[in-house]
């Protein structure tokens, strides 16, 4: 039996995949399924480089603005989510397009994770944290390498967040994180295109972007989410775009080193993107080009 198709256009921040991806749902009859963690969040989209309502508006999207800043949403809840999105469209006869440079979202959907839904022990993750806070992410790290050397080859020691919940999970049920999240077999064709450019041309697409973000209205955002009540330790808060706003709310720093903190932690994140995305050897690269993409698709027929 043939499976249907899906479309991955992924790649780092800034590398241009929503034209690209407007671009080409428009000439196959597409729609776009966000595959970034931090786009679900409503009332942040300047700092999330939402496509804006009038993009949204040329084709439909999904999984955007799912939940509240202050609320949590898991990978396994995005994964049903996707899967139940993938479904829905090839059902109605379009070309389901997942969209994104969320390394583990991209991740659950093309090797078929299986997310345990292990609930929250606040017990242990409060203690976790407190480790956190006062010895660093590094020793958490350190902790998940010695208990699930699997598990932290799949989350970047940076990712403070996610190293807290394998650890969570291993240590509230004994078993390693890696275990319990097994693979199952695809029930759809992935065609995945890697969408690249140079490495300064990035740079220079980045700190574009982040004086375009400034000049559109992010300082006013971070003020708003704050009025509203949304705090910095909220996961949504300390994203990049958000998190460097921190001192200059304090008045410890002016917009200018705010803006070049933005740059600078984008460029690093770029550069942890593409350690992630290179482990799919399944992928094609291309440079932007929508005639490609739609070329690669029609190749896969």
């Amino acid at each position: 039996m043939t499976l249907p198709r899906v479309l991955f256009i992924v790649g780092q921040t800034a590398v241009g995949k929503t034209a690209l991806s407007l671009a080409v749902a428009q000439q196959l009859g597409g729609e776009i399924i966000s595959a970034d963690s931090r786009q679900i969040y409503r009332h942040m989209d300047i700092g999330t480089a939402k496509a804006s309502p009038a993009e949204r508006a040329l084709v439909p999207h999904h999984l955007i603005d799912v939940v509240d800043p202050s609320e949590t949403y898991t990978l396994a809840q995005y994964r049903d989510a996707a899967l139940a999105h993938i479904h829905d469209i090839h059902a109605h006869g379009r070309l389901p397009m997942v969209v994104g440079g969320t390394g583990q979202y991209v991740a659950a959907l093309l090797e078929g994770w299986s997310i345990p839904e292990i609930p929250p022990d606040t017990t242990i993750r409060t203690q976790l944290e407190a480790r956190a806070a006062s010895e660093g992410g590094a020793a958490l790290y350190a902790q998940l390498q010695a208990l699930d050397p699997v598990a932290a080859t799949q989350i970047h020691a940076t990712n403070v967040r996610r190293v807290i919940r394998a650890l969570e999970v291993c240590l509230s049920t004994g078993q390693p994180f890696s275990q319990l999240r097994q693979a199952h077999p695809l029930t759809f064709a992935p065609v995945v295109v890697w969408l690249t450019c140079d490495t300064p041309t990035l740079y220079a697409r980045i700190d574009a972007r982040v004086d375009a973000m400034m000049q559109a209205g992010l300082p006013d955002e971070v003020l708003r989410l704050r009025d509203m009540g949304y705090g910095w330790e909220l996961p949504a808060m300390s994203g990049i775009g958000y998190r460097e706003f921190q001192p200059w709310c304090a008045g410890t720093a002016d917009m200018a080193a705010v803006a070049e903190r933005i740059k600078f932690n984008t460029h690093a994140f770029a550069r942890r993107q593409a350690t992630w995305f290179r482990r799919w050897e399944c992928m094609q690269t291309h440079a932007g080009d929508v005639a490609g993409v739609v070329r690669a698709m029609k190749n896969e027929e």
